[in-house]
């Protein structure tokens, strides 16, 4: 066996967090040596504290930030974590990771409304990340699909979370208009790739059960074990 590195994304609200928790525990259960990754990785990295800014609004509105500045915010907290992740692989880990370099195409690509223009940030941040900062290419990628409308709904049910210093919403998960584009976005991305697998988490407008999700989402991945 070889390390996998498996990324769970999707717009904010469409449970990346409670599947990736799912699936590590359905691989140790399974026997293989899983590990978690989750980003931003908040408190714990010089970039993710400067994620942490641009995300409660020091740096001002999402739209009004730069998608070139903002991205290598996140692309330098993956670079923080590079070598981890690569001693992972060389020790044939399977590696579950909450977001990845895919979430940073999705929510900052959207704010770009031109698809040249959009391709060619695609372009510049793949070098970006995988060129300059060398962060390892993901082996598959899961987009946990739920229409923005449904998703903000359980963005408001969150409990507040300590990077947002008590608040429930960031200022991507407070604008609708930013989980659609993003969403789009993720769709753009994903159609056509043989990497990447999407999961309808939705049946007649209402959520599945975390289960049913996590039953679809086996399915794809142990077809690359």
């Amino acid at each position: 066996m070889t390390g996998k590195l498996i990324v769970i994304t999707g717009i904010d609200g469409s449970g990346k967090t409670v599947q990736t928790k799912l699936l590590y525990e359905r691989l140790m259960k399974e026997g293989y040596p899983a590990v978690i990754t989750d980003f931003p990785q908040y408190g714990k990295t010089f970039f993710a504290d400067m994620v942490t800014k641009y995300l409660t609004g020091e740096f001002g509105s999402a739209d009004s930030v730069s998608p070139y500045l903002a991205s290598l915010l996140y692309a330098g907290d993956r670079w923080e974590c590079k070598e981890q992740i690569n001693t992972w692989l060389r020790e044939d880990k399977i590696i579950i990771s909450n977001r990845y370099v895919c979430d940073n195409m999705a929510h900052q690509g959207g704010k770009i409304s031109s698809s040249p223009e959009k391709e060619k940030f695609f372009q510049w941040l793949d070098k970006l990340e995988h060129g300059i900062f060398a962060v390892p290419r993901s082996n598959l990628n899961i987009l946990l699909y739920v229409p923005a409308e449904i998703a903000y709904q359980l963005i408001e049910k969150k409990e507040q979370r300590a990077y947002l210093a008590g608040e429930k919403k960031d200022i991507h998960e407070e604008d609708i208009n930013h989980l659609r584009y993003a969403q789009q976005t993720f769709l753009e991305i994903a159609k056509g790739k043989r990497d990447w697998i999407t999961i309808d988490c939705t049946e007649d407008g209402k959520m599945l059960s975390e289960q049913a999700i996590a039953d679809k989402v086996w399915c794809v991945v142990e077809g690359i074990l």
